[in-house]
């Protein structure tokens, strides 16, 4: 008889589902009892299981930009110190260049799961906290230029050992940031996470028993590889290449180039990002294991079936980005504001594929969330504020692009404007879409919008991560890109100034100044003057094209005095635009 415990459909799916309903649960809980507001209300974290292998067998249903984060940060930990860890012990470390990280704020917590004596799995939390030292609040200083600028940077390191707190490593912690109550708040959120991680999985090995539960475990993986192979198998054989610009750093910004090569045979898929361009002296270089997060996410966004969340969808894909370059930098790198690169990394990889798979992909976004920092003192106490900015998305073949809604390869959420202005000195004096703002097309990119910030404090100092300035979200299948994205100081009065996309420096603000940004709108898809004019109509109504704009770029005839359809014009001027094109 055979000693393989029986395969039974019914458990694997429990066991499948409890695993992801862990994970989910742990992401309740640090939402539920975070401090900061990038924690709490954006949800700039992520939580995740491992088996005893450090390999990923769950993550909840947060940042999908960080699908690759805890594999790359485990096997570093399984490595050098899962054979003399105990019972009881937690591990923090930060470091994007000897630990797995994407780079400083981002803090993983993880807590080896013991049972009958022996390491079974692993309760991982990551978040970015709000403030961990360095040149600038918010601890993203686009004008670092060595990691060693931009805040505390800690190896793995026990945070407990033994069930007993490191009270030293607590203090420095506190030390080194200028919000040590959100921090300490934040890190206990993701302590009490980890603990509802460890409860669950000893819940299933205590049900399932170890070599049970290690057999489904193994079923999964090779669930996960099954249904990744099958999407990549969807895609024609060949080699696809594309290349997309960041708009670069400071007043006088060089393009940097984001290369890559994609190559799909058979069941398998390379992505190849030689020809990118070298690392550079600001806080946007990329740390590989956001690169290949990005890239196992846009892969995963080919398909609507469910993949568990595991590492065996990974294993179909390879990943080479060149050392040296902004998507895999040499230590000292700043990695600060490293998310306008892996951003980027998924909106290249929808441009290699777009041609070839048209009814798949997606045209280019925002360009990423935007990073606004801010802080100061105000009545005696300092007061920090991280905005992660979201966005809007790029058309698909079947659907206008999503508008007020986080990036494709991020699952964030704007900060709430009573809560901004409840807790800080802080006024939002309009936040907006932007009319005419998203790419047209057959399929209309999403608006921009727009958020204004005034200060109603004596002095602060704040920094800005935004980008698709001066090259905008690409179009695919014929349409046109998206509006460009813009950050003004004081708009409409006499001290108006355009900031750079990424400024090269903190921006001091005073008593009632006001930052404005506008983010870039989403590219279409399909060529404008086949859009339905019904759905011209109705943007023109709904305030999200001008009547102009309907005209010029969809071909569309509306009246003004009563906003009408004029039909036989409409039909006319489309004429003409064909009659021009050929």
């Amino acid at each position: 008889m055979s000693d393989q415990p029986t395969f039974d459909p019914i458990t694997f799916e429990v066991i499948k589902n409890a695993l992801a309903a862990t994970a989910d649960e742990m992401a309740l809980i640090v939402m539920r009892s975070a401090y900061s507001p990038v924690v709490r209300d954006t949800m700039d974290y992520s939580t995740a299981l491992c088996d005893r292998d450090g390999k990923l067998i769950a993550q909840g249903l947060t940042l999908a930009v960080q699908l690759g984060s805890f594999p790359d940060s485990m096997r570093i930990l399984m490595a050098d110190h899962a054979a003399s860890a105990k019972p009881g012990d937690v591990f923090l470390y930060n470091d994007p260049y000897g630990s797995g990280g994407q780079h400083l704020p981002d803090f993983y917590i993880v807590k080896p799961i013991f049972h009958e004596g022996g390491i079974e799995g692993w309760a991982c939390t990551m978040a970015h906290h709000c403030d961990v030292g360095g040149i600038a609040p918010g601890s993203i200083a686009i004008h670092a230029t060595e990691v060693l600028q931009e805040g505390l940077c800690l190896p793995i390191v026990k945070l407990y050992e033994a069930g007993v707190p490191n009270e030293m490593l607590f203090s420095i912690i506190a030390k080194n940031t200028r919000m040590p109550v959100q921090l300490l708040g934040d890190i206990r959120a993701q302590l009490a996470a980890c603990t509802v991680g460890e409860r669950g999985y000893l819940d299933l090995l205590k049900r399932y028993g170890r070599d049970r539960l290690c057999a489904y475990l193994g079923a999964l993986h090779d669930q996960a590889e099954q249904v990744m192979r099958s999407i990549i198998a969807a895609i024609p054989d060949g080699t696809y290449r594309f290349e997309d610009w960041v708009d670069g750093v400071g007043e006088h910004p060089q393009p940097i180039r984001i290369a890559v090569e994609v190559v799909v045979r058979g069941d398998s898929i390379s992505i190849d990002f030689t020809g990118t361009s070298k690392q550079v002296p600001a806080a946007i270089n990329c740390p590989v294991a956001m690169v290949n997060s990005s890239t196992y996410c846009a892969i995963r966004c080919l398909t609507n079936l469910d993949i568990p969340n595991c590492e065996g969808y990974m294993r179909p894909v390879s990943i080479h980005a060149p050392r040296g370059t902004v998507l895999n930098p040499e230590h000292p790198a700043a990695c600060g504001a490293r998310g306008v690169m892996g951003y980027r990394v998924f909106d290249a990889i929808m441009g290699a594929l777009a041609d070839v798979i048209p009814d798949k992909a997606i045209a280019a976004s925002e360009g990423g969330p935007t990073l606004f920092a801010i802080g100061g003192r105000h009545a005696g106490r300092p007061f920090v504020l991280t905005e992660v900015m979201v966005g809007t998305w790029g058309a698909r073949s079947m659907l206008d692009g999503v508008e007020g809604i986080s990036n494709p390869a991020a699952n964030l959420s704007n900060n709430p404007v009573e809560l901004i202005e409840a807790e800080l000195p802080l006024e939002i004096v309009q936040y907006s879409f932007v009319e005419d703002s998203g790419g047209p097309g057959l399929r209309r990119g999403g608006l921009a919008f727009r958020r204004e910030y005034r200060l109603l404090s004596d002095e602060a100092v704040c920094t800005l991560r935004s980008d698709r300035r001066d090259h905008p979200p690409y179009g695919i299948a014929g349409a046109q890109p998206g509006g460009p994205s813009s950050n003004v100081m004081n708009p409409g009065t006499e001290r108006e100034i355009l900031l750079p996309t990424m400024p090269m420096a903190a921006i001091t603000l005073k008593r009632g100044d006001v930052v404005r940004h506008t983010s870039a709108g989403g590219g279409g898809f399909g060529p404008a003057f086949e859009r339905e004019p019904e759905l011209v109509q109705e943007d023109v109504l709904d305030g999200k094209v001008s009547i102009a704009a309907a005209r010029q770029h969809y071909g569309v005839v509306i009246d003004p005095a009563n906003r009408t359809l004029d039909r036989a014009a409409t039909a006319e001027r489309r004429r003409q635009m064909l009659a021009a094109a050929e």
